[in-house]
C-alpha cells in the first residue's frame, strides 16, 4: 500500500501522464480502438496475456506491433502455421562439433518465446500440441526443454490473435488455453470517420514511427503498483458472485440462464477482473478499483471463459449476451 495519500495521489497523476504519452504513440500507428487499447494497457499493467479477436483486415497485427513499438522490450513475433512444431516456439537442443577435434556438444537454441513482447499470430492456425507449448510460458514464465527449466526475461506479455469467422484449417483453443489469457478484447469495425482518416493517412507518405514511452523497468514497477491498489472488500464479493452466477451447477446460476451455460468461468475469471478493474482504475487517476470497474471489463475477462451451450446457440446467443444477463441479474 503506498505511503500517504499525497505520495499516492502523485504517483496517480504521473501515470496519467504516461499513459497520455502512450495513447500519443499509439495513435501514430492506429486510429480509433481506444477502447481494444485500453484493455492492452490494462493487461499490461496486471501482469496478463490478452488474446485479441476480430476478422480479417481490422489492425490486429498493427496493434500489437505498434504498443511494442512504444515499449522498449525485446519483441518477436510468431506466424502460427498448420505445420509449425513446439521447437520453432519454445527452442531445442542442436548439435555443435569442433572441427579441430571432432568432438560433438550440445548447444541450447533459443526459439521466439525468449522475449519480453510476444505476438502470437493467427494463434488458431497451429495444432494443439504447438498451442500447449506457450502454457508453460504464459502461467509460470519459464520454459522447460530437454529437462533444464529457463526463465523468461521479465516482463513477459503474450498477445495473440485469432479470426473468429473462419474454421478450415484452424484448431479452436483449448479452455484450458483460453483461461491462461487475462482479457480477450474484440476489435471491431471502425467509424465511417474514422476509416475515411485511417485510409487518408495510411495510403500517402510514411507516418511517423511511434516511439518507446516505459522501459522493462518501469513497466515492473507499474505491475507491483496495480497490486498494491484496494479493492473493497464489497468488489470483490460482486466479482466472486458475478463468476459464481456463470456455473450452471452453483445455487447461485439463474434458472434461465442453467440450460444456456455449458461451462462457467473458474476461479480464474475472479481474479481476473479485479486485477483488471485494479489496472483500469489506475490508468482512469483513480486510487481504488469499483463495481462499475467490474462490470465494465466483465466482457472482455469472461467471454473466454464463458461456454455457451447447444441450446443457446440455437437461439441465437453468445457469451457477450449472457455475460450481459448475468450482470443484469447479479445485484452489485
Amino acid at each position: 500500500m503506498m505511503n500517504t495519500d499525497t505520495e499516492a495521489q502523485a504517483t496517480i497523476d504521473t501515470l496519467s501522464q504516461t499513459r497520455d504519452r502512450l495513447m500519443t504513440e499509439i495513435r501514430k500507428g492506429i486510429i480509433g480502438q481506444d477502447e481494444v487499447i485500453e484493455q492492452l494497457l490494462v493487461t499490461l499493467l496486471a501482469r496478463g496475456h490478452c488474446l485479441l479477436t476480430g476478422i480479417p483486415g481490422l489492425g490486429k497485427t498493427l496493434l500489437v506491433k505498434t504498443l511494442s513499438q512504444c515499449l522498449s522490450l525485446g519483441f518477436k513475433r510468431i506466424q502460427f502455421t498448420p505445420d509449425l512444431m513446439p521447437a520453432d516456439v519454445v527452442g531445442s537442443e542442436v548439435v555443435d562439433e569442433d572441427p579441430a577435434t571432432g568432438k560433438r556438444s550440445f548447444r541450447f537454441s533459443p526459439g521466439p518465446i525468449f522475449s519480453q513482447v510476444v505476438l502470437a499470430d493467427e494463434i488458431n492456425r497451429t495444432p494443439p500440441k504447438t498451442q500447449a507449448a506457450l502454457l508453460e510460458a504464459m502461467e509460470e514464465r519459464q520454459v522447460t526443454v530437454a529437462g533444464e527449466t529457463r526463465p523468461l526475461e521479465a516482463p513477459f506479455f503474450v498477445l495473440a490473435t485469432q479470426n473468429p469467422i473462419e474454421l478450415e484449417g484452424t484448431y479452436p483453443l483449448p479452455e484450458a488455453q483460453l483461461d491462461r489469457f487475462l482479457l480477450n478484447p474484440v476489435i471491431k469495425y471502425l467509424s465511417q470517420e474514422d476509416e475515411a482518416r485511417m485510409v487518408g493517412e495510411t495510403t500517402g507518405l510514411d507516418r511517423e514511427l511511434p516511439q518507446p514511452v516505459l522501459t522493462g523497468e518501469e513497466i515492473e514497477g507499474l505491475q507491483r503498483l496495480t497490486r498494491q491498489v484496494p479493492a473493497p472488500e464489497q468488489v470483490i464479493s460482486y466479482a466472486v458472485r458475478l463468476v459464481a452466477a456463470s456455473r450452471p451447477e452453483s445455487d447461485s446460476c439463474d434458472e434461465w440462464l442453467k440450460p444456456r451455460i455449458k461451462w462457467g468461468a473458474g476461479s480464474r475469471g475472479s481474479q481476473a477482473l479485479i486485477l483488471a478493474a485494479k489496472a483500469r482504475a489506475l490508468l482512469d487517476g483513480r486510487p481504488n478499483a469499483s463495481r462499475e470497474d467490474v462490470r465494465e471489463i466483465a466482457k472482455s475477462a469472461l467471454r473466454h471463459r464463458i461456454l455457451p451451450s447447444f441450446l443457446a446457440e440455437s437461439e441465437g446467443l453468445r457469451s457477450d449476451d449472457l455475460i450481459d444477463f448475468l450482470i443484469e441479474k447479479v445485484p452489485s
